[in-house]
């Protein structure tokens, strides 16, 4: 078995998908990497094509997995600072992820990985486990309920006292690296560090996985979904393999 943990990638695919949808789904794919914009058909993750032989994993009902999948995206590729500018690389990112940035240098990169926990906590109603942490130890945890405004307000601060060093802290570990799924962090604790999320994964017939990051970077701009540097070709997917 392989494993790729792969800045970016994916495509809507069944286990009775045939080989006339898979090479459209490639096809897609390609094409969707080298445009300016994302085809019409892809809205959100879960709609991201997949390389050739590659099925989704399909998570549990009501997780961050399915909830991350469900994540929409933007029509428009670029990757926007919370100026308003466009950041100087454009080649970083298969797409933009639909979520604001704010006006202010504070969602970075582990505070994407923070917000995204915490707008799935707040949408499924789970206030009381909403509760980061700063690098010494000191809580911010939500006790607003459905308030949106306080909650937009309680980010803003978790942004400014909390980041990579403080959030690696506070997750757990995962000791075998075959096991990482959806919903987990690929983290180096600094000042700074940096932070991506694994939003999506699959895998084929010989145990060879995909997964698909998310990140945020500084200054703060738009969260994205990352691209494979290492591989331009059909499904340039895998950032890394591991024997």
């Amino acid at each position: 078995m392989r494993i790729t943990y792969l800045p970016f990638l994916f495509i809507m695919a069944s286990c009775t998908t045939g080989d006339d949808s898979q090479s459209s789904a490639e096809a897609l794919l390609k094409k969707s990497i080298s445009s300016n914009s994302l085809p019409v058909t892809i809205k959100r993750i879960s709609d991201i094509p997949l390389p050739k032989g590659y099925i989704r994993l399909k998570p549990e009902a009501g997780s961050f997995a399915a909830w991350l999948k469900m994540l929409p995206l933007k029509k428009d590729k670029t990757v926007f600072l919370y100026n308003g500018q466009p950041k100087r690389n454009q080649q970083a990112q298969y797409a933009v992820v639909d979520m604001s940035t704010g006006k202010e240098d504070l969602q970075q990169c582990a505070d994407v990985v923070m917000r995204l926990r915490a707008e799935y906590l707040f949408s499924a109603g789970k206030y009381n486990e909403i509760r980061f942490t700063d690098f010494e130890g000191k809580a911010y945890a939500w006790k607003g309920g459905n308030n949106r405004a306080g909650f937009d307000q309680y980010l803003r601060t978790v942004f400014g006292m909390c980041g990579s060093a403080s959030l690696e802290k506070q997750l757990n570990t995962v000791t075998d690296f075959t096991a990482i799924k959806p919903g987990d962090v690929l983290i180096r604790g600094g000042f700074p560090g940096h932070a991506v999320i694994v939003a999506d994964m699959a895998m084929n017939k010989k145990g060879d996985k995909i997964y698909l990051l998310i990140q945020g970077y500084q200054p703060a701009q738009d969260t994205h979904v990352l691209v494979n540097p290492l591989n331009s070709n059909l499904s340039l997917v895998c950032c890394r393999a591991i024997p």
